[in-house]
């Protein structure tokens, strides 16, 4: 099940919160066992929405819940829990994600024939496991407690929000809020939950899904229908995609959060406004950032060692980084770009970037953020280097076409729409009209009626489309 499908919108979700809220109200009439009731409740809505599509690695989360809680209450004082712990939760990823990448890798390096093992991946997999791991090794540096209450910590793993598709959750930030009785749902945190996830359903849907449909027309077509113009369009087509993609989803799962009384971490900062990759990054899935910085990057010494070995822990954090994000060279090699680019602005660009016009340093960001994005999306590193050669001119293809031309006139307006839509110029406006119209009383009761309504039209749009069967891919199937 998915945040943009009709199923969770129509039935999934408004049982869970009607079901929440009725608890709730209960809670706060003073009765202990709802306090209880609300965390079955929410773990057995994570359970079922987990197990809706693939029941079959529901038993997968399940173990991998009670073995990191088991284990957990022994890892303070046993080193050997610890790391029985970590083998667990690594393993069964590297098991269902990386299989057959490393039987296909070795087949390719030694010439030996070997077939993949046709190993399905489980979906959330790569995120429920960075949760798990930061709680057991957390664990270990005496930074929390373990957590006694079974229900508690099955439901921090599987928190249907943000279990597939993100912000990264670390327990210690989160701990306090799995307490019923420390979660409030109020009539504001209710409608800034529904206003928040309606805007990323919004992104997800007429931004990113549209902009999906561009894309998917660039690959189908033959390399004599291409051109240069068609290959930047779609470098530019696909940086916008995976964006509002990835922040829609972010979007979606802080406001379902905060509807149920929880705060998960921002996780996007208008990237896109960065005047340079270290900038982009900060602004760029920040929990997955935060946690490999934290989790992986410090423990290696950071840059609180030589600068050999500091280069050293910089190109492992990113390949890791690139792995993360799937199981394949392209991948990989995306990780050690960004890596690389890192590495040179913290030694040598970084004080010429601070100096040059600011729309310089924004082209700088923007041109290498779209290249690295040509290489994510690419099927191989064939098709990478084929792709990047064209944009440059380098391949035997013209500088443009007629079906170039007719693509542009189709999708120029949403391409526009969407640039704009990843500035900061669309909250600003709208911040400026509400002040506007908050100064007098005829403004101030035209503003409770109009973005209300302006969101009911939302969600309608978005249910035609979604009704009408349009193209609505899911990316996060490969991590």
């Amino acid at each position: 099940m998915i945040f943009s499908s009709v199923p969770f919108l129509y039935y999934f979700f408004p049982v869970v919160i009607l079901l929440s809220l009725a608890v709730s109200r209960r809670q706060q009439d003073g009765r202990r066992t709802a306090g209880r009731l609300t965390n079955s409740i929410l773990l057995l809505a994570s359970l079922f929405f987990y197990g809706y599509g693939e029941p079959k690695y529901l038993l997968l989360m399940v173990f991998s819940i009670l073995s990191a809680w088991a284990l957990g209450l022994l890892v303070p004082k046993s080193r050997l829990a610890f790391l029985v712990s970590v083998v667990i939760s690594l393993g069964l990823l590297g098991w269902f994600k990386y299989a057959d990448f490393f039987v296909e890798s070795f087949a390719a390096v030694t010439g030996i024939p070997a077939e993949p093992l046709g190993i399905a991946l489980p979906i959330g997999i790569s995120f429920y496991t960075f949760q798990i791991l930061s709680y057991t090794i957390d664990l270990r540096r005496g930074k929390i407690a373990p957590q006694r209450n079974l229900i508690r910590f099955a439901m921090y793993v599987s928190l249907f929000p943000q279990l597939i598709a993100g912000p990264i959750v670390v327990y210690k930030n989160v701990e306090p809020q799995l307490d019923p009785h420390a979660r409030i749902i109020t009539a504001e945190s209710l409608y800034g939950g529904a206003r928040r996830f309606l805007m990323g359903l919004g992104k997800k849907v007429l931004l990113a899904n549209q902009l999906g449909q561009l894309t998917e027309i660039f690959g189908g077509l033959d390399a004599a229908d291409r051109s240069v113009a068609f290959y930047w369009i779609y470098a530019l087509a696909f940086s916008l995609q995976i964006y509002f993609d990835f922040s829609g989803y972010s979007d979606m799962a802080i406001g379902l959060g905060r509807m149920l009384g929880f705060t998960f971490p921002e996780n996007f900062n208008y990237p896109y406004i960065s005047r340079s990759i270290t900038e982009f990054w900060r602004r760029w899935h920040m929990t997955l950032g935060g946690w490999f910085r934290e989790y992986v990057y410090i423990p290696l010494g950071g840059n609180q060692v030589s600068f050999g070995r500091w280069v050293c822990n910089l190109f492992v954090v990113w390949a890791l980084t690139g792995l993360w994000h799937g199981a394949a060279w392209t991948f990989v090699v995306w990780g050690l770009f960004h890596g690389l680019l890192l590495l040179l602005e913290k030694r040598w660009l970084g004080g010429i970037l601070a100096k040059v016009p600011t729309f310089a340093a924004h082209a700088y960001t923007l041109l290498l953020v779209g290249i690295s994005m040509v290489i994510f999306n690419a099927d191989s590193l064939q098709e990478a280097g084929e792709y990047l050669l064209s944009m440059f001119g380098l391949g035997s293809v013209s500088a443009g076409s007629t079906l170039t031309w007719y693509y542009l006139r189709s999708y120029g307006l949403l391409l526009m729409a969407a640039i704009f839509g990843a500035t900061p110029l669309p909250k600003k406006i709208v911040g400026c009209i509400e002040e506007r119209a908050g100064k007098t009383d005829f403004g101030k009761k035209v503003l409770e009626w109009a973005e209300p309504a302006a969101l009911a039209c939302l969600l309608l749009v978005v249910t035609a489309y979604l009704v009408d069967g349009s193209f609505n891919p899911f990316l996060y199937f490969r991590f």
